[in-house]
């Protein structure tokens, strides 16, 4: 792959001394420039495990939205800006659950239908005759 054809992701600290002008590179001796490139290295951030990662796109008819939701241990070193306290860490917390349960909802949900899709497909009856029948048996 071409040095500077590389994702985000997938730069080093020899793509970013690619960058620096090569005149500049000259005037380093070989230890500054390995300091220097242990300085850049150590500043690339690192990607934690995620518990869930979802990202996926909407597309409309004028507009195209992106959905992402990861769940994870927060390894940021910086601490916020603001910290979240009182009513909106509640309000945080209330979220993440009722999101895990209609995560959750969610990927029973279709899992049934694909269970009930494979049993009528090979035609297996759970019940003799029309479930309505069943149901509803005056």
């Amino acid at each position: 792959m071409n040095q500077f054809n590389k994702n985000y992701t997938e730069r080093d600290a020899d793509y970013y001394m690619h960058q620096i002008p090569i005149q500049i590179l000259k005037k380093l001796n070989t230890a500054e420039r390995e300091d220097l490139k242990s300085v850049i290295h150590t500043a690339i951030p690192r990607p934690s495990p995620k518990l869930i990662d979802l990202r996926f796109a909407i597309d409309l008819i004028f507009t195209r939205y992106f959905v992402v939701l990861m769940i994870g241990k927060d390894m940021r070193k910086q601490k916020r800006k603001h910290q979240v306290s009182g009513i909106a860490k509640v309000a945080n917390v209330i979220t993440a659950i009722l999101l895990i349960i209609a995560m959750s909802l969610l990927v029973s949900g279709v899992t049934i239908l694909i269970l009930y899709l494979i049993k009528s497909a090979l035609g297996i009856d759970l019940f003799p005759g029309h479930i309505t029948k069943v149901l509803f048996n005056n």
